[in-house]
């Protein structure tokens, strides 16, 4: 099979241009392309001046394929295409007694459990949160009535932090292996459209992700795994260095040496007990800051010029950095174009932001997280625990910004950055429900990010004009960017200290978004299954 890069058509072309186009630009006849399949499909909107292309990388099986790669030996865009196919890296032997125990079914719980599924393993995967379905109406609770359910909301339940997100499926990990790629065949398999296999962004939505998670929960139990809900861990079993099992909420002991801790990056109360246990972990850096607001149509016109709202463009995203004077590094976050600001909080009496698209991206505002990054050296002193001590101090303070009923505090772009405090609501409309509090948000965070957001924003103006628009509208706080710790894991993906714990995903610091916390469970699951067959002999 070979591969094309490089292969540029006009954005309007039509879909049976592709054929033609392959084969002129290998010389040869159309006969002798016997299949190809879209392997990526990018467009590059740097230059406003230039007409806008789709990119495509493609693969291809052609009469002569030995003699074409002599042909372009010296031509980097025509080369053999990798095997990007998945392989297991074993199966359970029949009358293996003992069960691998999940913890969390977030992304990487999801695909370490299926994984393991596939092996035959059989795991039992234990979920604090409630199924989807269910979590999804207490998650719209806090929406729309105030009400937090600590146990099942935007943090906790079945799809983990992800399912109410932009669901985002790309990532700039390395990926040697193309997990990346069984990542996407999975969630294609499990009911998600087959363009995430080759667009350049790819992204499912919420309320598509819901009927996803429900379909690969499906077939982890068709292969003989269990999915708990409503069971929170409260406790390892561990004696000599070695984890004999779980705790969990009623004192029940469900007995494993082999337990993936899939944690999201905010169950606290879990971190709290595995440090008290002895489990080795250590601080890690995060970023805090807030959601910015802008129409869609205004991203849309600075990023696209005259191909703004093209319908097979769809809305433009952005990604942007500034290096502050005092040292900060300032970025854009979790970028959801035609989303909403929503409130993330897990815990009684915090107020945390967080943004979501769904699949259409078709809301009247873009969105992003504005934060700066922080590290346990400077920031946050103390052990491993710190850096959630300082989230859970900011989230509190914004509760009380926000009026103490789950409201955000809220101010103009424009005031936030002449330093007054913002009185009334402009052109621009925030989305976040229950709704906003509108004041002053240098009262938010520390006076170093104040500093550093202040300078960055009519910086970015620079790259996209308009970002510093008066009405556009900032929302406090975004403290949950990622983990603010790592439990550590050693070269075989256990922990340092206690052998058969295995962290993963992004609550253990290895992930950041659904793409790379799928990744990181398919590696676990390796990981786990090789030092099972070697426990068998």
């Amino acid at each position: 099979m070979l591969r094309i890069t490089e292969l540029k058509l006009p954005i309007d072309h039509p879909e049976e241009d592709l054929r033609p186009a392959i084969v002129q630009r290998l010389g040869i006849a159309s006969d002798d392309l016997l299949d190809f399949t879209l392997f990526k499909r990018s467009y590059d909107a740097r230059k406003k001046s230039s007409e806008l292309c789709f990119i495509y990388t493609i693969d291809l099986n052609v009469k002569g394929e030995a003699a074409l790669l002599l042909k372009f030996a010296d031509d980097r865009n025509v080369n053999p295409a990798p095997d990007v196919s998945y392989t297991v890296v074993g199966q359970a032997p029949e009358g293996l007694t003992e069960r691998p125990i999940v913890v969390g079914f977030g992304p990487c719980g999801i695909f370490a459990g299926l994984l393991l599924a596939q092996m035959g393993f059989k795991p039992i995967i234990l979920e604090r949160g409630k199924e989807v379905r269910q979590r999804t109406k207490d998650t719209w609770g806090l929406w729309r009535k105030n009400v937090l359910n600590p146990e099942s909301n935007v943090q906790f339940g079945e799809g983990g932090a992800g399912t109410f997100s932009d669901g985002k499926l790309y990532s700039q990990i390395k990926d040697p292996k193309f997990h990346g790629r069984k990542v996407l065949h999975e969630f294609v398999k499990a009911g998600a459209p087959e363009e995430i296999l080759y667009v350049s962004k790819p992204h499912i939505g919420t309320f598509r992700l819901t009927g996803v998670v429900e379909n690969m929960r499906e077939q982890i139990i068709a292969l003989g795994g269990e999915v708990r809900f409503e069971q929170r861990v409260t406790d390892v079993l561990i004696e000599d260095g070695q984890l004999n099992g779980v705790v969990v909420d009623g004192g029940e002991q469900i007995l494993s040496k082999h337990v993936i801790l899939a944690l999201g990056h905010s169950a606290r109360d879990t971190f709290r007990m595995l440090h008290g246990r002895g489990v080795y972990m250590e601080a890690k850096p995060f970023s805090v800051g807030f959601r910015i607001e802008h129409p869609q149509s205004l991203i849309d016109a600075a990023r696209l010029g005259k191909y703004a709202g093209h319908p097979k463009l769809g809305a433009a995203d952005y990604k942007l950095v500034h290096h502050a004077k005092n040292g900060r590094s300032v970025y854009s976050f979790c970028m959801c174009p035609g989303g909403t600001v929503v409130a993330a909080t897990s815990e009684p009496g915090r107020v945390v932001t967080n943004g979501m698209s769904q699949y259409s991206r078709n809301e009247r505002n873009a969105n992003s997280g504005i934060v700066v990054g922080i590290t346990p050296e400077v920031d946050y002193p103390g052990g491993p625990l710190a850096g959630i001590e300082l989230q859970e101090r900011l989230e509190s303070h914004a509760y009380i910004l926000g009026g103490s009923n789950y409201e955000a505090p809220a101010q103009l772009v424009g005031d936030f950055i002449a330093g007054k405090p913002s009185t009334a609501i402009g052109s621009v409309e925030p989305s976040y429900k229950p709704g906003v509090a509108l004041g002053d948000l240098a009262l938010a965070l520390p006076d170093f990010a104040i500093e550093a957001i202040r300078e960055a924003l009519p910086a970015f103006e620079k790259q996209i004009k308009g970002y510093s628009l008066h009405d556009a509208v900032l929302t406090g706080i975004e403290t949950r960017t990622s983990s603010p710790l790592r439990i550590t894991r050693n070269e075989s993906m256990q922990s340092l200290n206690v052998k058969g714990l295995f962290p993963a995903g992004e609550g253990a610091g290895y992930a950041g978004g659904i793409l790379s916390a799928g990744v990181d469970g398919i590696r676990i699951a390796e990981a786990l299954a090789r030092d099972m067959l070697a426990s068998q002999g």
